[in-house]
């Protein structure tokens, strides 16, 4: 059960904010049966593999080399199942993931964009050449508290996630996407959004502009007022466009949402005031601020709006490595805004990947990513998402007008 978080304003005193979530859900038996195989699917040195992009065809989990993207993404679904270094039915692997990934964050040079010189892997050549480090900084940002008992290995894992951040804003381009953006950028671009948000909301000094810009560059890929989606960098499949719209837009959403109902709160804005600049700036906000977070709050509940159309959600036509992200970035948006159509979201979603499931437990792509290891672990993600709530979410004093 997740306790509400406080924010205080020293105008208004405290408001109670509501946790996003009431509690988190059981694991089912078919998602369990998943977890298992992913673990097995580790080898010995704490890496998984996706394989490469000249061959697809591969899905034998030990036949491929490892990368630090997957491997990233796999402990990752491990450790918001439950298992973290000191407890869980994975410990071990989360361990072993850690290890690897530090290591290899810690000989990588300081100046450049990446952790690797690994190239032509499925995530690399599908969402971006320096996906590796974004998915590896959303990993040590998770794991980072649950070092706080092992002074040593909390210290490493700190330099090396503010190594990581430091590449990942060094790699962002003119227009607030990524550099060496692969066949659907925009997901890189997503997942470095979210790994500056994941580092800011645990307190992680992250540059504040290169986020905001960040954002922007989502919110230009979904127009509010013709409701068209561009997809020039999402391989013109409108999903991983409005998926990593609606994920870059929650926090602020949020933000929105919670500004108005505490001005409601303390008498400040009618009772149903929607959500709107003119509430915000009531709320406290600078026009500025008030337009940006009207616009991130009705760009969320549109690109919401959009994935109701099962055309939209069926993605490139059939099932992919980017499908599956794609509707864990769904999960974690809605976890964030505090969706109250979560639950139902969360249902449909059991029910087509408890479907869709192989025999062996795991999950696998029918097109561009097809590695059985990234597609289980972004199914294990998308259905866990609940269980990462404060970790996901921000909640910031309100800043008000003198």
């Amino acid at each position: 059960m997740f306790v509400a978080n406080m924010i205080v304003s020293p105008s208004v005193g405290v408001f109670p904010r509501p946790s996003p979530v009431r509690s988190v859900k059981p694991i089912p038996e078919f998602l369990a049966k998943g977890l298992s195989w992913l673990a097995k699917a580790q080898f010995e040195n704490g890496g998984w593999g996706s394989g490469t992009h000249a061959h697809q065809e591969i899905r034998d989990p030990k036949s491929v080399q490892i990368d630090p993207a997957t491997t990233a993404f796999s402990a990752m679904a491990l450790l918001r199942s439950g298992s973290t270094l000191q407890e869980g039915p994975y410990a071990k692997n989360v361990s072993r993931a850690l290890n690897y990934l530090i290591d290899l964050v810690e000989s990588s040079p300081d100046k450049g964009s990446n952790i690797t010189s690994l190239t032509g892997t499925q995530i690399q050549s599908k969402l971006g050449q320096n996906i590796d480090v974004s998915m590896t900084a959303q990993f040590f940002t998770k794991i980072l508290p649950h070092t706080s008992e092992n002074a040593s290995l909390n210290k490493r894992v700190k330099s090396a996630l503010e190594k990581c951040l430091r590449k990942i804003e060094r790699g962002q381009t003119g227009d607030g996407s990524w550099s060496g953006a692969g066949w659907a950028g925009v997901l890189q671009s997503s997942m470095a959004n979210s790994a500056l948000e994941a580092a800011d909301a645990s307190g992680i000094k992250v540059d504040e502009k290169v986020l905001e810009k960040s954002r922007d560059y989502q919110k230009g890929n979904v127009n509010m007022s013709t409701g068209e989606v561009k997809t020039e960098g999402a391989a013109g499949v409108s999903l991983y466009a409005i998926t990593s719209n609606q994920r870059a837009t929650a926090q602020e959403a949020r933000d929105a949402e919670l500004s108005v109902d505490e001005a409601k709160s303390k008498g400040l804005v009618r009772s149903d005031a929607p959500v709107s600049k003119e509430s915000l700036m009531g709320a406290g906000h600078s026009a500025k601020d008030a337009r940006r977070l009207a616009d991130a709050y009705k760009q969320n509940k549109q690109a919401q709006r959009m994935l109701d159309d099962e055309t939209v959600m069926s993605g490139f036509g059939n099932n992919g490595g980017e499908e599956f992200l794609s509707y864990m970035m769904t999960a974690e948006s809605m976890v964030i805004t505090g969706d109250k159509e979560y639950d139902v979201w969360y249902k449909k979603m059991s029910r087509r990947f408890d479907k869709i499931q192989e025999g062996n437990g795991s999950w696998s792509g029918h097109h561009c990513i097809t590695s059985p290891v990234f597609c289980t672990a972004a199914v294990a993600l998308a259905l866990t998402a609940d269980r990462d709530a404060q970790i996901l979410v921000k909640d910031k004093q309100v800043k008000r007008n003198p």
